[in-house]
Parts: C-alpha cells; sequence; structure tokens
C-alpha cells in the first residue's frame, strides 16, 4: 500500500467513524444522534455558543523544491433523506494548486442532485508563509469553510442536511515534504508551536519524521497510522474493537438483524459479513499483540554487542520511568531477549543475577525491561 492509499484507507476509517452503531437499527436511541466528527455547518446555523462551526483550519510545516505543487483531496459525507433515515453520501473534490500560485481561494459547488440531497457550497483558502531562521521552509495554512446558504429554523437535524460531515483533507506535494507536528527536528519546533489547528489536525502519512502526504484529520491521530490487518471490513463504531462488535452483532435476534439490514446499505454488509464468516477470520481478530516482538537478537551498546546471554549493569533512567527502578541502579542482570516495540523502539528483557528466582522467571517470561542506554554492558569493547 503507497503512502496514498493509506491516507485514503485512514480517511476512509475518520469518514465513516461513528455513521452507524451497533446495533445497527435506526430504531436505536445511539443511533438518532449522529455526525460529529468534522461537521462543518451552514454559516446561518453555526455558533460557537451552541458548539457548532462553519469552517476548520490546519496548519503544518512545508520544506518545498523549486516548483512544487500542493494536491489538495476535499473528502466529506453528505446526509440524503430516505424513508426517515438519513443516508450517507460521499464526494471527494481535487485541487491542483502552484505554491508560486499561491495564495487562492478555491470555491467549490456540489449540486443536490441525488433525490434527497441539497446543494452544497464552499471555499477552500490556501497559502505559505516563509519561516523565520536560516534553516528555510513554510508554514503551509489552509481553511475550509462551508458557505451553503440556508435560512436556519434552529433545528440541528434540520441543519446538518446542509452540512459538509467528517470533512478532512489529504495534502500531497510532488517534490519536497511535510514534517511532522509530533516529533519536528529541533529547528523547526519553535515554528511547528506556533501553527494553529481548527478541527483538523495534521497527521503525516507514510513515516513519522517526514513525508509527501499530510492527512488533516478532525480526529487527532499520531503520524503514520494504519489500519489493523485483521479488521474484516468497516464496523464503523470506533470506541469498540472488531472482535467484541463481531460477537455482538452474532447475538442479535432475525427479527433486529432484518430491522438492521433495512436501516442502510452499510448496516446490511455488515451483518451479511458476520453472518457469513468463517471461524478462522473470527480466531483471526482475538489476541492480535504489538506489544513487543523478539528483533535482530542483540543491539549494540557502547561498542559492545549485547544479546542473550550477555550480561549487564543496570543504570536505569529515573526520570520518565518506574520509580522503583532507583533500587536496580548499579546491580547486574542477564540479558534473555531483545525486543522491538510497535514504534521500533528497543528493549532489552533482563532478570537480576542475585534474584534466586531468576531461572523460574525466565521459564514463565517475567521480566524487567531497559532501553539501551540504561545498561552498561560488563564485557569489554573489541
Amino acid at each position: 500500500m503507497n503512502v496514498l492509499e493509506q491516507a485514503r484507507a485512514v480517511g476512509d476509517a475518520v469518514l465513516y467513524e461513528g455513521y452507524l452503531l451497533y446495533p445497527y437499527r435506526a430504531s436505536a436511541g445511539k443511533n438518532k444522534v449522529r455526525w460529529q466528527w468534522g461537521v462543518l455547518m451552514p454559516p446561518s446555523y453555526a455558533s460557537a455558543d451552541i458548539g457548532e462551526h462553519a469552517s476548520a483550519r490546519v496548519e503544518c510545516l512545508l520544506e518545498p523544491l523549486a516548483h512544487t505543487i500542493l494536491h489538495v483531496k476535499l473528502r466529506f459525507l453528505q446526509t440524503r433523506t430516505r424513508l426517515g433515515w438519513d443516508e450517507a453520501v460521499e464526494h471527494e473534490i481535487d485541487f491542483e494548486l502552484p505554491l508560486s500560485e499561491l495564495p487562492v481561494e478555491s470555491p467549490f459547488q456540489v449540486p443536490g442532485e441525488l433525490e434527497g440531497t441539497n446543494e452544497l457550497s464552499g471555499v477552500l483558502t490556501v497559502r505559505v508563509d516563509p519561516l523565520d531562521g536560516p534553516f528555510g521552509g513554510t508554514r503551509l495554512h489552509v481553511e475550509l469553510h462551508n458557505t451553503t446558504s440556508w435560512p436556519a429554523d434552529g433545528v440541528r437535524e434540520h441543519a446538518l442536511r446542509h452540512a459538509l460531515l467528517a470533512a478532512h483533507l489529504v495534502l500531497g506535494v510532488d517534490t519536497g515534504h511535510f514534517l511532522s507536528m509530533l516529533d519536528p527536528p529541533e529547528w523547526a519546533k519553535p515554528a511547528v508551536e506556533a501553527c494553529r489547528q481548527e478541527r483538523l489536525w495534521p497527521v503525516l502519512i507514510g513515516d513519522t519524521s517526514r513525508s509527501t502526504v499530510m492527512l488533516a484529520s478532525p480526529i487527532i491521530l499520531y503520524d503514520d497510522p494504519s489500519i489493523a490487518p485483521e479488521s474484516p471490513g468497516d464496523l464503523f463504531d470506533g470506541t469498540e474493537i472488531d472482535e467484541i462488535l463481531t460477537l455482538r452483532t452474532m447475538t442479535l435476534t432475525d427479527e433486529e438483524k432484518r430491522e438492521a439490514r433495512a436501516t442502510d446499505p452499510r448496516a446490511a454488509a455488515i451483518v451479511d459479513r458476520v453472518d457469513t464468516m468463517p471461524p478462522e477470520l473470527l480466531e483471526r481478530l482475538h489476541g492480535a499483540v504489538r506489544s513487543v516482538r523478539p528483533v535482530e537478537p542483540s543491539v549494540t551498546v557502547a561498542g559492545v554487542r549485547v544479546t542473550a546471554g550477555s550480561r549487564v549493569r543496570l543504570r536505569p533512567n529515573l526520570r520518565g520511568t518506574d520509580a522503583q527502578d532507583m533500587f536496580l541502579t548499579g546491580r547486574d542482570a542477564t540479558v534473555r531477549l531483545v525486543l522491538s516495540d510497535v514504534d521500533g523502539g528497543t528493549h532489552v528483557a533482563v532478570t537480576l543475577d542475585d534474584d534466586p528466582g531468576a531461572d523460574l522467571q525466565h521459564a514463565h517470561g517475567r521480566y524487567r525491561y531497559f532501553s539501551p542506554d540504561e545498561i552498561e554492558p560488563l564485557e569489554v569493547a573489541e
């Protein structure tokens, strides 16, 4: 999966976050209050006093090259009212903006062509500001406004029919790259702190330091998010895990399943998928662990190769770690495993040499964990 496909997959999850909640029936109470994320209301209804807004803004850092072109993909849902239930209609609008031509205001319209939909309009505003200092770079500023004209009647359910729902942006550059807003290089940290986000959050896609693709998400995410490979399909209720929702859906009565299928084609697809799910696929949803995993069986510390069986002296970092580790300072230990976490960090699993239960703990896989900079090899570097 390339970075654009990854951004789209994560965007799809954002797009339908909370779209249809278990038990996937229109009559369920929690499905009567929907559309919470990335909602840009028509200006006539929007008000900070009620927490409803017509615009969103994202700012991020970009290191462009000569003739860089910014590609913006605007994605959102529009409601379509049918038989008392608001279905979702997906929309994507693409903008190709040479940086040399910024700032620009790009209006767009969505005609109400489908039965049960209304015309929508908006404007995308983009500019770049050079950063102060000797390192170059620019601050990219993107604003999205819903400009739909509608004589507000004060009813949120009615206003939603004129709103951009789950609105988010996929930003890409053909040359140059975006910088991480969570872990920027040292020189860029003051510029990152000066950036302002309003109802959109910049998420780097494809890497955790720099990339050609940035997702502007209405939900705050870590850099380089991805969809779990075990997930067999959409379940929409992002506050739960796939296994629990699948098992719960299996317990629906035949009548409840009929009502769910009649609610929405996406609800029908969930019920059909669960009803025909093979046991091996259900088993795959259970017990996926990504905490630590074995990697290369060694790590180099102070020029010494440390591997299973190596003896080390513990020098725990007492800031940001378990306070009880202070009692282990200077203790000798034996390395049992070298592990990596989901973020690529390395951990050394040890047992204490003066612990009479060390062998029993090793047999049961119970270890103390330290980072490479918290251990001192007792062997001499070659």
